[in-house]
């Protein structure tokens, strides 16, 4: 890789576009005093990315741009493009010529070119850093830095030795690796943080989920229940209205015959009477006892309805206040029940037996008594928790009562009617007796009929109340089926594909399926308090809560890992650069002896790598490591110290050096650096100005040497050095103050000197 050519168009005197080509091994450029020929160096290191202003004495990013003079106006922008031969592909871009690029305008901002495309500084520094060339390294020595390796401090020569060695690379990849091991380590604590402030809100979530997965498994459980349930009861309540309906029907064909019979019967009896005195009496009697019945019979129904109807609110309010509590049963003796079972026996045939209605309801209210005396007997002595219920069922129900007393009295007023008729009746039959002997045989018949009428209407109405009661279980039944509609959903109305026959319902005693639900309630009541609101979001936010934690699991792993592994490639990186570097040291002491005995005839020179030393303690120090405050410690990292003895001298230290002999010293260094690592081109801004004409020589003697493995752009005063040149530009300043440029080849100058 060579360096071609730099293009100049605005940069400080140079106004106009100037052009400076390398074709040379050695380029000199001379020019007197002001006349530019420093800025020619400057630019070289302003279009390598030089970002100190004032190391191309400047103070702002405007300086470096033409300014103008009485005759050229001032420009807005400067620009300097330079050229590198990449043939061998030295640079990673596939062009055989590589043009890097930088402009500046007066507001300071910049723009940065490789081969016309905008790019950043930092992909100029990497491009150049693979050639080892930079804006500040050692190839470029500006006027007036030759000795300034001598008197830098120990860690800036390292410095300089390293970028000589093209070691910067390295150190540029450490930088980078520890500012990523930075920010992965920032990372780790976010993401760390991240995960702690994930943690509460997982198991709170998780909580809820198990809330409702338990939920889930009851709903199960209950759909389960709830099918069997409705299956049976659905059984039973279609059964039962049959079975209600078979047995109504005999008494109700029988009652219906019995009607017409009686009729008839009464007819004839009214054609027979219809000449004898008293008859109309009779059938007047007769009509008032049948008016009568008919009122019981239709007060008997509606005391039966309104029994079944309180006895449906009693069961209700005791159901709800079964759900409401821990249901506790007891549990009746056997001997109890069937002792209550032989009287009830003995009741129900002597209430079989008897036609007077009015006893038939006295023994049925007396086995009701029964009933509810062994009941409250042997209920428990606990505290029954209060029920909440509403004002509307409980006036409801006081409302049906008052109804039932109210009908209960209308009853007893009938029945005292109804025997006062019948008394009456009895005695004015009595009367007619002998007078009705034609037709006893018919009224006889006509009683036996009446009577077996009032049996058959009681059994159509117990037939009437009991499918009243199965008409409540069946709205009962269908207000469980919309319960569990609500509760569980359209499945389950596929409760009637269970395989249950009507049999095992009719089989089964009925208690079992009060315990089914009792234990259906008991599930809902469970239900209701685990809740079941919002379950399918917190499902959601669980799972995108634990796939969020997951993947910050992950992350944190991965960050772990590439921290562990830059950890490893700074060490790595750490332990080449030092090899490497030690290894440059003492090829670099090599050269640096040789070319420092060329120039000196003699002595010894080296570079030797040393810590810097520990300042003292000052007070503030002591008082802080007294009190035992933490003091930060100091940087140790290696420096360089450079070791000289001069022939037939003995000194101190480099300070103790002549103007003369620090700049052969700071050559023979600079020299000695570039053939270690030779860079692709070196720049000396007046780098000779000191040495006498015998030093000269020596100095270009060097110069032939280092011109084999390096170009040579070497601004100079000294004739001796011009002579190894072979293209010389020649820098001038018009009136216009703007610098121009006149060359010459060295090979065209001798043989026009020849001529």
């Amino acid at each position: 890789m060579r360096l071609k050519k730099i293009e100049l168009t605005g940069f400080k005197s140079f106004a106009r576009k100037t052009t400076l080509d390398f074709s040379a091994s050695v380029t000199a450029i001379v020019g007197p005093n002001g006349s530019g020929k420093s800025n020619v160096a400057e630019a070289m290191r302003f279009v390598l990315g030089e970002q100190s202003i004032k190391s191309m004495r400047g103070k702002r990013g405007e300086d470096l741009i033409w300014n103008g003079s009485k005759m050229a106006g001032r420009l807005n922008h400067a620009s300097v493009f330079i050229t590198f031969d990449n043939v061998d592909r030295v640079f990673d871009i596939d062009y055989d010529e590589v043009v890097i690029g930088r402009e500046v305008f007066r507001d300071g901002a910049n723009n940065y070119t490789i081969n016309g495309t905008s790019v950043r500084l930092k992909d100029i520094v990497e491009l150049l850093s693979v050639a080892h060339i930079g804006s500040s390294a050692h190839h470029i020595i500006s006027q007036g830095e030759t000795d300034r390796f001598l008197f830098s401090s120990i860690r800036e020569r390292r410095i300089m030795i390293e970028d000589a060695l093209g070691l910067r690379i390295y150190q540029y990849k450490i930088s980078e690796s520890e500012k990523k091991l930075k920010k992965t380590e920032e990372n780790v604590r976010e993401v760390s943080l991240l995960r702690k402030e994930l943690a509460p809100r997982i198991s709170f979530l998780k909580k809820q989920v198990e809330r409702i997965e338990r939920v889930k498994k009851l709903r199960s459980e209950l759909s389960g229940s709830y099918a069997e349930y409705l299956k049976k009861e659905e059984l039973y309540v279609n059964w039962k209205k049959r079975a209600l309906e078979d047995e109504a029907r005999g008494p109700k064909e029988e009652l219906r015959a019995l009607d017409e019979k009686i009729e008839k019967a009464r007819e004839v009896i009214a054609l027979s009477e219809k000449e004898k005195s008293g008859s109309s009496e009779i059938l007047k009697l007769e009509t008032d006892i049948r008016s009568v019945r008919a009122k019981k019979d239709e007060f008997s129904r509606a005391l039966g309805r309104l029994e079944g109807m309180i006895e449906f609110e009693i069961r209700r309010k005791e159901r709800d206040k079964q759900v409401a509590i821990k249901i506790k049963e007891t549990f009746v003796p056997l001997s109890k029940v069937r002792e209550m079972v032989t009287i009830a026996e003995g009741l129900l045939i002597e209430a079989s037996g008897s036609e007077d209605m009015g006893r038939i309801k006295d023994i049925l209210e007396k086995i009701k008594g029964y009933l509810h005396a062994l009941v409250e007997s042997h209920t428990e002595n606990t505290e029954k928790p209060e029920i909440e219920k509403t004002e509307e069922n409980e006036a409801e129900l006081v409302k049906m009562r008052e109804e039932k007393e109210r009908v209960e009295k209308e009853m007893h007023a009938l029945k005292e009617e109804e025997d006062r008729v019948q008394a009456l009746y009895a005695a004015m039959k009595s009367e007619m007796e002998k007078e009705k002997d034609a037709t006893r045989d018919i009224e006889r018949e006509l009683f036996q009929m009446m009577s077996d009428r009032s049996d058959a209407a009681i059994k159509v109405n117990s037939c009437r109340s009991r499918m009243y009661e199965v008409e409540h279980e069946e709205q009962d039944f269908k207000n469980e089926l919309g319960e569990a509609g609500v509760l569980i959903g359209r499945e389950i109305l596929d409760y009637g594909n269970l395989l249950i026959t009507e049999e095992e319902v009719i089989n089964e005693e009925r208690e079992k399926q009060r315990e089914r639900k009792k234990t259906i309630e008991r599930m809902k009541i469970r239900i209701e308090e685990l809740g079941v609101g919002g379950g399918e979001d917190v499902l959601k936010e669980y799972e995108d809560v634990i796939e969020r934690d997951a993947f910050l699991e992950r992350e944190l792993i991965d960050l772990t890992k590439s921290a562990e592994s830059l950890g490893l490639l700074i060490t790595e990186l750490s332990e080449k650069l030092t090899v490497e570097f030690k290894e440059g040291l003492d090829k670099i002491n090599r050269q640096f002896q040789e070319y420092f005995t060329i120039l000196f005839g003699g002595g010894t020179a080296s570079l030797k790598a040393v810590l810097p030393e520990k300042k003292k303690k000052n007070e503030v120090e002591e008082v802080l490591t007294a009190t035992d405050v933490p003091i930060p410690e100091e940087d140790e990292e290696e420096g360089l110290e450079i070791n000289i003895t001069l022939p037939h001298k003995r000194l101190r230290g480099i300070q103790m050096l002549s103007g003369g002999e620090r700049t052969l010293t700071s050559i023979a260094l600079l020299f000695a650096v570039s053939q270690v690592n030779p860079p692709p081109f070196l720049v000396l801004d007046e780098t000779d100005a000191a040495l006498d004409e015998s030093n000269s020589k020596k100095y270009g003697m060097m110069l032939e040497s280092l011109s084999v493995t390096s170009q040579l752009i070497i601004i100079t005063h000294n004739r001796e050095t011009m002579s190894h040149a072979g293209i010389i530009y020649g820098v001038t300043v018009g009136v216009d103050c703007v610098s121009k440029i006149l060359s010459i080849k060295f090979e065209d100058a001798e043989g026009m000197m020849a001529r």
